[in-house]
């Protein structure tokens, strides 16, 4: 059976440290398509905007560990995410015979959104914060995405949202892809991280827990094992599969084949959700 899969990655897989992981999932992609499955990927990029703002002089300003954006952060995020970034990932997915196509929020309202209003966030204190110019999904043009892959083409999403008056707004990309999967209707929403999946034990990788009920995830974070930024990407991952994505994948640290595995083999690469 062909699937449908959203696949996320961050801004880091392009760190010359996992250049070899980066190609591999380039790889993977690419023969998902040609095999046909629907694949789109939607990509981050906190590490490059981080790098050129700092090339620019620019303060780099986050509360709750979200990012602060005003108008001139949101110009680095354009250049950075929109640009480079994109650019890079189109790059790699071409030249392992992928037909990847760039998009961001603002191609043809790929990504709508709204502006968020000034809200309580842990660790911002008591009062409510106004993040600048950061965005809540209201829709995906699936139209868009669909003519694309039915096409043959990969749609490779930077985490920009729009609306139609021409604002665009920074969206973390784990929401961004969730708001995809669920648009899609994916049978797989793929997230790859640094870790090879949600584990036992932190320092021990072979510690990987193949497949995760809700019921499962819910002990292993009440006692303690599933910790610090994994509690929300597993939590935001069982809310998607509430809006109708079939299961979600956590992996990491990936070699060539594991993403595929990932996405025909549940469990055997990374950790599959499972409700």
């Amino acid at each position: 059976m062909k699937k449908t899969v959203c696949i996320k990655i961050g801004g880091e897989l392009l760190e010359p440290a996992r250049l070899a992981e980066s190609q591999a999932i380039a790889t993977d992609v690419a023969a998902l398509t040609r095999d046909g499955h629907t694949v789109v990927v939607v990509h981050g990029g906190g590490p490059q905007v981080d790098a050129l703002q700092k090339r620019l002089g620019m303060e780099t300003k986050k509360v709750g560990g979200r990012r602060v954006t005003d108008e001139a952060t949101l110009q680095v995020m354009q250049m950075a995410v929109a640009g480079q970034v994109n650019v890079a990932v189109c790059s790699r997915l071409t030249a392992a015979g992928g037909k990847p196509v760039g998009l961001h929020g603002a191609s043809s309202l790929a990504i709508r959104a709204h502006r968020r209003p000034p809200m309580v966030v842990s660790g911002g204190g008591p009062d409510p914060v106004d993040f600048g110019h950061v965005g809540d999904v209201d829709g995906v043009n699936t139209a868009l995405l669909r003519t694309l892959t039915g096409a043959g083409y990969t749609p490779v999403l930077a985490c920009l949202g729009a609306d139609a008056q021409g604002n665009t707004y920074n969206i973390n990309a784990d929401t961004v892809a969730n708001g995809v999967a669920v648009a899609l209707k994916a049978d797989a929403l793929v997230l790859v991280t640094s870790t090879p999946g949600v584990l036992k034990d932190i320092k021990d990788p072979s510690s990987r827990m193949g497949q995760l009920t809700r019921a499962q995830a819910k002990a292993a974070i009440e006692s303690g094992v599933i910790a610090a930024g994994m509690i929300p990407k597993v939590e935001e991952s069982f809310k998607a599969m509430d809006d109708g994505v079939m299961q979600v994948v956590i992996v990491g640290q990936l070699s060539p084949g594991d993403l595929t595995r990932a996405v025909l083999e549940p469990g055997s690469v990374g950790t599959t959700l499972t409700a």
